[in-house]
């Protein structure tokens, strides 16, 4: 991972300088003498530079190469990671930088709380995902190894930047979680690693098939009926206020490791992607690590539901019947519409053992949501305004944005079945409201839920300055911002 150092050392003339823009400022920069000032100054209105976010001048004058990033004309804590995760793409070839950081007019941000918001966007948008590349050459790989930001008060800046280093690493892990193929991270596999991560102070307990059945997760099997893979559940527990007993939040995550579609199979195209259909699974699992790195003073509690859902003999047919954890009864009619038959199983599971009061669950769930919020917006459908507005609000904050879709009873009534006490789709239209109105049954009227709905933001077509091409893992950063708040 790229190397971020703070420091108030001399600065070598034989690596790369970076120097930050605001938009329509007159360019003044500590670190660079009158003549450099100067050199960039003309150079910068002979290219029509003056500072767009993102945008980035450069020049090799006697002293060294220096580069010049616009960091936009509205400096906020967002904005300076977007002109981060930018930079990244321009230094990537060079072998080390350091970044010469000051005070910004108009900008309410200390230079050290500038420093690492940039840091920050550097290191999410360095990664990527090379684990099976064999024959790659090795000058196509990225050189930037180390990012060092001058400054005077490089302790504080340092200091403050171990709550986003731990959570670039959590990203890092999801997405890599996210970008696994299907056959290197079935359920098993999956509850091993997430196991794994008790070395931070997280507890972690495995349901195996045997347990889930004694239990009553009669929908979370239903979809794992057809597959070779032994489904698991996972329960993570951050208790960073051990003196209370109540916990502040509790996650649920869908962990579909592959999604066929099952008997109801899904048409061949673009069906390789349904191996990041375990995307909710990771954010949560993710987001109780960073919690763990962060050592933050909350108490979260995390069910991940891990299934494969295949086609073969043994496979859950249309028209079958389960019975759900709560008890109720579901005829399954679409074996596609699997992701809500594993959440309602976990959320009932949650509400049960660990009596939480407030609820986020997070899956990449319906391609209704998708196609009417496209690739810029989660949805998200809740029962309690403030709840959905914090996280709206967290969402617009880190730059995971949502967009509040409806609930009610038209949506609803879709799911009553003439056999049992509900099927597990509604109608052809408002897809993504009648998935999450199934979800909602099996939620507690006193519980405060929220529902985000990923599918359209959980990968990255082209790239983005903090989402590089691939999984994004979308939700961590938000989850992260919401509970720490």
């Amino acid at each position: 991972m790229l190397e971020i150092v703070f420091s108030n050392d001399r600065v070598s003339r034989k690596v790369t300088r970076v120097v930050g823009v605001v938009e329509g400022s007159r360019m003044t920069f500590d670190g660079l003498n009158e003549e450099e000032i100067g050199l960039l100054r003309d150079y910068a209105a002979q290219i029509g530079f003056k500072g767009k976010k993102g945008s980035v001048a450069e020049f090799v004058c006697r002293s060294g190469r220096i580069v010049a990033l616009g960091l936009g004309s509205r400096i906020d804590a967002l904005s300076l990671q977007e002109a981060g995760g930018a930079l990244y793409a321009r230094l990537q070839n060079d072998e080390r930088a350091v970044y010469l950081s000051e005070s910004l007019k108009g900008c309410r941000l200390t230079a050290a709380e500038i420093a690492d918001e940039i840091a920050f966007g550097l290191l999410l948008g360095s990664y990527r995902f090379d684990k099976y590349f064999t024959i790659k050459k090795a000058e196509d790989y990225p050189r930037l190894e180390q990012v060092r930001f001058k400054l005077k008060n490089a302790a504080a800046a340092a200091a403050g930047f171990k709550k986003y280093a731990a959570l670039a690493n959590a990203v890092r892990y999801g997405r890599d979680l996210c970008n696994e193929p299907a056959n290197q991270l079935p359920p098993e596999v999956f509850a091993a690693d997430i196991k794994r991560l008790e070395y931070l102070g997280l507890e972690v307990e495995i349901l195996d098939r045997k347990k889930l059945a004694a239990s009553g997760f009669g929908m979370l099997l239903a979809v794992a009926q057809g597959s070779a893979q032994e489904s698991k559940v996972a329960i993570i527990k951050w208790r960073g206020n051990p003196k209370v007993k109540e916990w502040d939040l509790g996650l649920v995550g869908k962990g579909v490791t592959f999604d066929s579609g099952g008997i109801s199979i899904k048409p061949a195209a673009h069906m390789e992607d349904m191996k990041g259909d375990m995307t909710g699974a990771a954010v949560v699992v993710s987001s109780l690590k960073a919690l763990a790195l962060q050592c933050a003073h909350k108490n979260v509690v995390g069910v991940v539901g891990l299934v494969e859902n295949m086609p073969s003999g043994s496979a859950t047919r249309p028209g079958d019947v389960v019975t759900s954890l709560s008890g109720q009864t579901v005829e399954i009619i679409n074996t596609d519409a699997e992701g809500r038959l594993v959440l309602g199983d976990c959320l009932t599971y949650l509400q049960r053992e660990f009596k939480v009061k407030k609820i986020v669950d997070i899956a990449t769930l319906t391609g209704a949501t998708m196609r009417a919020l496209g690739n810029e917006y989660a949805g998200i459908f809740a029962n309690d305004d403030k709840l959905a507005e914090n996280l709206a609000a967290a969402g617009r904050a880190s730059g995971e944005k949502l967009w509040r879709m409806p609930l009610g009873e038209y949506y609803d009534k879709q799911l009553n079945s003439d056999v049992a006490d509900m099927k597990n789709v509604g109608g052809a239209l408002g897809g993504g409201s009648t998935a999450a109105c199934f979800l909602q049954r099996f939620v507690e009227p006193k519980t405060a839920w929220a529902h985000l709905d990923i599918a359209g933001v959980d990968k990255e077509e082209k790239g983005r300055p903090l989402t590089p091409k691939g999984a994004t893992a979308f939700g961590i950063r938000l989850l992260n911002k919401f509970i720490c708040s």
